[in-house]
């Protein structure tokens, strides 16, 4: 069992930046990949970045350039910095990691941005 812990969400103005945290719990098992994912009211959840124990890394094109996901494998923590953020940014953004093929979740940070 691995259990995720988010942090670094909140109101931010449009153009603005937020860091997002998520720390994983140890795992007897090494962490595959790790990523966030976000969901805004009345929509699926969507795949945001995600990043590999390699360092290989994924974006969804609506934050490319604007976003950067990055990963401490030490620490069993990865990051997502959001820079130029847009009211469509708006969300709750979910941390996901993949154990064995197994995926975790975290709870959720709510992160709003205002016009």
């Amino acid at each position: 069992q691995v259990q995720l812990v988010e942090s670094g969400g909140g109101l931010v103005q449009a153009g603005g930046s937020l860091r997002l945290s998520c720390a994983a719990s140890k795992s007897s098992f090494s962490i595959n990949a790790m990523g966030w994912y976000r969901q805004a009211p009345g929509k699926q959840r969507e795949l945001v970045a995600v990043i590999t124990s390699g360092g290989s890394t994924n974006y969804a094109d609506s934050v490319k350039g604007r976003f950067a996901i990055s990963r401490d494998n030490a620490k069993n923590t990865v990051y997502l910095l959001m820079n130029s953020l847009k009211p469509e940014d708006t969300a709750v953004y979910y941390c996901n990691a993949e154990v064995r093929y197994r995926h975790y979740w975290g709870q959720g940070t709510q992160v709003t941005v205002s016009s």
